[in-house]
């Protein structure tokens, strides 16, 4: 979204009270907006605009402009932002025109394919998951975690969407399928932290990463509960919310849940969401400082490819126990054990107080 036209999403107050100033409102009118996942302020030098994202009669969702300078003229930019929230269609409130999202030229980048499409699958499990909410489905795994009837619900919807970009997709949910050496691959956690969404308790996510050579390079992270989303990868930044996000050191470590979570010695404090997608986007828009699991058995690829494809393009590093960088491989049952950090000196550091 940033970057694209003359306008970007407002993410300070400076650009508040400029959009403020453009759209004739106070800025306390708008101030809240720009912590809701569910709006995008976009401000340029000349032209503002003010989108909520809504859902229509049919069941598609849409950008909505609820305000709007005079001198909007930046179509590119307002179909940018609806393409990233899964939108269908931009409708301009006042008058009442609508424009169609087109997705990306059928030549256009494998990259930009996938995160068009990765967006409305995201719309698409929002949807599917709530449908099948206590239908009684449920059982516990040999694991002790959950499976749930939203986790297949989920799955199918996503699957959907995606297979047109004729790539393989391997899924929690079902077989890994055969995915040749020098392949671009698409890994889904449909549904992660089942165990909160069965619970009430956010955040539970939708994970999508297209991998190739072993490399996250485009990812797409929705944490359903709240709107709130990540998008990144290798050649494209990330974003948080539509504005730039990028790394930050800190002393603050997330880490998966269990029965025991260890402290290192270089954290202050350790947050434990229950959503492993989530705490690597924590990582990358600099929430938090690092995350790991190398005091515990492992964590799968659906589980970490999207939230590394994120970290990936807001300039994070993820190390193996050895020191090492990851490499992801098609296998959605062999566990990996990584630290992901703000810098390849944070990663080290944790890795070394993790294992003393």
């Amino acid at each position: 979204m940033t970057g694209t036209g003359t306008m970007r999403v407002a993410a300070s107050g400076d650009d508040l009270h400029a959009a403020a100033r453009l759209l004739g409102v106070a800025p306390a009118a708008l101030a809240p907006e720009l912590l809701d996942p569910g709006a995008r302020l976009l401000v340029g030098d000349d032209a503002a605009a003010h989108l909520r994202r809504r859902w229509t009669d049919e069941g598609t969702t849409e950008a909505v402009v609820v305000h709007r300078s005079t001198h909007v003229t930046d179509r590119a930019a307002l179909l940018a932002v609806a393409s990233a929230w899964g939108c269908a269609t931009v409708r301009d409130a006042g008058t009442g025109r609508v424009l169609e999202v087109p997705p990306p030229a059928a030549d256009a980048p494998l990259t930009a394919r996938f995160a068009h499409l990765a967006a409305l699958a995201a719309t698409r499990v929002e949807v599917a998951v709530a449908l099948a909410r206590d239908t009684g489905r449920d059982h516990r795994k040999d694991d002790g975690s959950w499976s749930i009837a939203a986790d297949d619900a989920a799955h199918d919807a996503a699957v959907e969407v995606l297979r047109p970009l004729g790539v393989p997709v391997l899924s929690e949910e079902r077989p890994d399928p055969s995915v040749r050496g020098d392949q671009p691959w698409i890994v889904l956690d449909p549904l992660d932290g089942t165990g909160n969404f069965r619970a009430g308790l956010p955040p539970w996510a939708f994970s999508a990463a297209l991998v190739h050579d072993g490399e996250p390079v485009a990812g797409l992270v929705v944490d359903l509960s709240s709107g709130r989303r990540w998008a990144g990868g290798r050649d494209a930044g990330a974003q948080r919310d539509g504005a730039p996000a990028s790394v930050r050191e800190g002393s603050t470590v997330v880490a998966p849940s269990g029965r025991v979570v260890r402290v290192p010695a270089t954290a202050w404090r350790v947050r434990v969401t229950g959503c492993t997608a989530v705490d690597l986007c924590l990582v990358a828009d600099g929430s938090a400082g690092a995350w790991h699991d190398l005091d515990r058995s492992g964590t799968h690829v659906h589980d970490v490819a999207g939230g590394l494809a994120v970290l990936v393009g807001a300039g994070g590093v993820a190390l193996t126990p050895e020191g090492g960088p990851l490499r992801l491989t098609p296998d959605t049952e062999t566990l990996i054990r990584f630290v992901a950090a703000a810098s390849e000196t944070g990663a080290r550091d944790l890795i070394a107080a993790v294992g003393s």
